[in-house]
């Protein structure tokens, strides 16, 4: 099944499809995405290795079973395919993405490291915030978040990119101190975030490893990419790159920052306090 084309995946769309032919001759599209991207194009469904119409009551049975997933903090897509004219040769997503047929739906877990949960902890010790910014499910977000212990009875708020869209910049000025996770955001989501937390007085740091975060990267008092999945343009963007990609690094190097801060503190009062003696007769000595 040789690929002929692809329609790549951007997070606007929150899907992507490939075109394959298959030994047959004929050609076929296979997508992938979000649940609920995917079963609005969607039209037929495979049950029973039968094709039948996908009907609403389906469809919300589906949607019911992926929020179901996703709030026990699996990341879920949706799959699907679509028989293509054989003599189609202009794929895009008016002549692909759409009338698709249903084949289900997928559910992956990837549990938090160890150490990113008392890294978490370790940054609410020494007064940094964690903010989640995701292209996940907002409930599969709320999950992690939760096991990370970055949710608390003072912070809880979740927003999706859609939700961000309808506040206003007033509105969102009041609670942006208090929000824990975004879900489902664009690129422009990302950057409003950080420039919202910079007007509340924040030094702002942010992570991303992808070409959609390139932007807030860049925006960021400290841009930080990651040296391994990172992307060229990511790591152009950021001020410093992670080459291990563990969260909990960067956690030990704000650790000793601000221990070396300490120290040069520590070694500008003793050099004022054993010379002030000396400065103090040069200074008399210098007005008399």
């Amino acid at each position: 099944y040789p690929r002929v084309d692809e329609i790549p995946f951007s997070s606007e769309r929150k899907l992507m499809t490939t075109i394959h032919s298959t030994p047959q001759g004929r050609q076929t599209a296979y997508v992938k995405g979000a649940p609920e991207i995917i079963i609005k194009k969607c039209t037929h469904i495979i049950e029973d290795s039968t094709v039948k119409k996908l009907t609403a009551d389906k469809k919300n049975e589906i949607l019911k079973i992926n929020e179901e997933l996703a709030a026990q903090a699996f990341r879920v897509l949706g799959m699907a395919y679509k028989d293509l004219p054989d003599k189609l040769r202009d794929f895009t997503e008016k002549t692909v993405e759409r009338d698709l047929v249903l084949v289900g739906l997928e559910a992956m877990i990837d549990p938090p490291r160890e150490e990113a949960v008392k890294a978490i902890a370790m940054c609410k010790q020494a007064g940094i915030r964690n903010v989640m910014i995701t292209g996940d499910h907002k409930l599969t977000a709320i999950a992690i978040a939760k096991e990370l212990g970055m949710m608390d009875e003072t912070r809880n708020i979740a927003l999706t990119g859609a939700e961000l869209e309808r506040l206003s910049d007033e509105e969102y000025d009041k609670i942006v101190a208090d929000v824990v996770v975004y879900a489902r955001v664009s690129p422009m989501h990302k950057l409003k975030i950080v420039e919202a937390l910079q007007k509340k007085g924040e030094i702002v740091a942010m992570t991303g490893d992808g070409v959609n975060d390139a932007p807030a990267l860049k925006r960021a008092d400290i841009g930080v990419a990651m040296g391994i999945t990172g992307t060229d343009v990511s790591k152009e963007a950021a001020d410093m790159i992670l080459a291990d990609d563990n969260y909990a690094t960067l956690v030990h190097a704000v650790e000793g920052g601000r221990s070396i801060y300490d120290n040069i503190r520590k070694y500008i009062r003793f050099l004022l306090s054993c010379n002030f003696d000396e400065l103090f007769v040069i200074g008399a000595w210098t007005i008399a």
